[in-house]
This record gives C-alpha cells, sequence and structure tokens, in this order.
C-alpha cells in the first residue's frame, strides 16, 4: 500500500440525490485530506439539515410542479420553501461575517465560508460541518452558482460590502498538490464539470497525480472534460505518465457507496474529530 494525500470531487447531484451519507462518513472519519464541490454541493448539505427533500418522479410535469411551488432535481422534489428557511438562516451569518470583514480585518474565501456554514449549522448529518469538524478544505470556486449565489446577491441589497476572495482560494488549492503530504497525491471524482477539473488542474502544478479514479456516465466525443477519460489529463500533466488511472462508467450513486464500502470502509478504525 502507499500513502497519499487523497482530493474528493463530487458534483451537487451527488449531495441531493443518494450519497451524501457515503461522503459524510469520509469527512467524519478523515479518509479524504481536502474536496472540491459546486455550489450547489454544500447548500444542499445544509438546507437537508433544516427540512426535507421528498421522492418524486423523472417525467413530472415542469408546469405543474411550479404551480405547486415544487423544484424538481432528477427525481427528488425540493419545495419553494425549503430555500426560504435557508435564507432565514444565513442572512444573519452572513451579516455576522461582513461585521468581522470590516472590524477584524477578516478575507472570506468560498473555503473558510464553507467551514463558517458547517460550524452554525452544528449538526452531525452534515457534511460541511465534519469538514469544519475536521478541519477538511471544502473548496467551491462556483460559490455564485447556485442558492448560496442568490443569497449573496440579495445581501447586496440588504447590507452591501461583503466580499469572498477566489484568488486566495486558488492558491490555497493549488499549494494543496504543490506541497502534498504524504508527496503522493490520489484524485476521486465522482461526476464532472468544476469539480473534476479544479481538482486535476491543481495537480498539474505537481505534474499530475499519482492514482486517479473517474466516475462518471459522460462520453468523450462532444469533447468535453467531463467526458474526458484520463488519458486526456495526462497528455496536459494532471495525471503523470506512470500512473495507472481508472475511469469507471456509471452512475456514482449506485457505484460510490460499493467503492467506499470496500475500501475505506474495510479497515476502519473510528477517529476522534479535531475539534
Amino acid at each position: 500500500s502507499v500513502r497519499c494525500k487523497i482530493f474528493l470531487g463530487f458534483t451537487s447531484n451527488l449531495i441531493s440525490s443518494g450519497v451524501r451519507e457515503s461522503i459524510r462518513f469520509l469527512f467524519q472519519n478523515r479518509m479524504v485530506d481536502c474536496a472540491v464541490t459546486t455550489a450547489g454541493g454544500i447548500e444542499e448539505d445544509l438546507i437537508k439539515c433544516m427540512a426535507s427533500t421528498y421522492l418524486g418522479d423523472f417525467h413530472l410535469e415542469g408546469k405543474a410542479l411550479r404551480s405547486k411551488g415544487l423544484n424538481r432535481i432528477g427525481n427528488m422534489l425540493i419545495p419553494n420553501d425549503n430555500y426560504c428557511k435557508f435564507e432565514d438562516w444565513i442572512m444573519p451569518i452572513l451579516d455576522q461575517m461582513l461585521k468581522e470583514q470590516n472590524e477584524e480585518g477578516v478575507v472570506w474565501t468560498p473555503s473558510s465560508m464553507v467551514w463558517r456554514l458547517g460550524k452554525e449549522i452544528n449538526n452531525p448529518e452534515s457534511v460541511c460541518y465534519w469538514a469544519y469538524k475536521n478541519q477538511i478544505p471544502i473548496y467551491c470556486p462556483a460559490i455564485t452558482d447556485g442558492s448560496i449565489g442568490d443569497m449573496l446577491y440579495f445581501h447586496t441589497f440588504k447590507n452591501p460590502g461583503l466580499v469572498i476572495d477566489l484568488v486566495q482560494d486558488v492558491r490555497r488549492m493549488n499549494d494543496e498538490a504543490v506541497h502534498a503530504s504524504p508527496r503522493k497525491t490520489g484524485i476521486i471524482i465522482l461526476g464532472g464539470g468544476v469539480a473534476k477539473h479544479h481538482i486535476c488542474n491543481a495537480n498539474l502544478m505537481r505534474n499530475g497525480a499519482d492514482f486517479a479514479v473517474f466516475v462518471n456516465t459522460a462520453a468523450e466525443f462532444d469533447g468535453s472534460d467531463s467526458g474526458a477519460r484520463p488519458d486526456e489529463a495526462v497528455s496536459w500533466g494532471k495525471i503523470r505518465m506512470d500512473a495507472t488511472p481508472v475511469k469507471v462508467y456509471a452512475d456514482a450513486t449506485l457505484v460510490f457507496p460499493l467503492l467506499v464500502a470496500q475500501t475505506f470502509a474495510v479497515n476502519w478504525v473510528p477517529k476522534p474529530s479535531l475539534n
């Protein structure tokens, strides 16, 4: 076996639609070292601590759902009221963040904001809670692309001035790879888009990851990074030339819990949290 620093990437739908508990298990037991997700991967984790998501159907008519105040994610239904509860919860936190920025000189980044939200939610069902508790950074370069972005937008009218600094997080994320300890890096990426490329690009800064596992259903033939096979990342120097990466063409909501059960969980020994 080879020890390495583990980067976990996951798209927001995986929090919404089925593997939140598996991801939380990894954070709770400090089995990953850092992560990248999108805005929905943060907000849906937090909202699930406040209100329920319901099982629907992929073929429910959009007009009918809209008239009833229901939003569909795949076959999951989320009432508008869930986002109202989220707004009521997050606005005082944004006010406090702005106060600390102005009075204490705090520079907020997406990852420090995620830790703050994890601290404030104070719920062991939350991935963000365990990320804060165990000081595992979650980077979210697209943090404005979701309900959190809506809340930041609304906040500019109510109490303007809060700044979220992306550049500091880019530096910190790339340094996660450049100064990795243990020296080798392994990347596990569920889905594509920002969560996939941000991790791969950080590992470019160290001439590539040593180990890589991609799990997604996307094809490469439209030229998308989401569908690209690991060998394309090798050509860019994002995965090392001597690595033996794997792409699993499968639905991550089915496959990832099995992967966790047969790898991370096999020799699982509970670890105390850092906070």
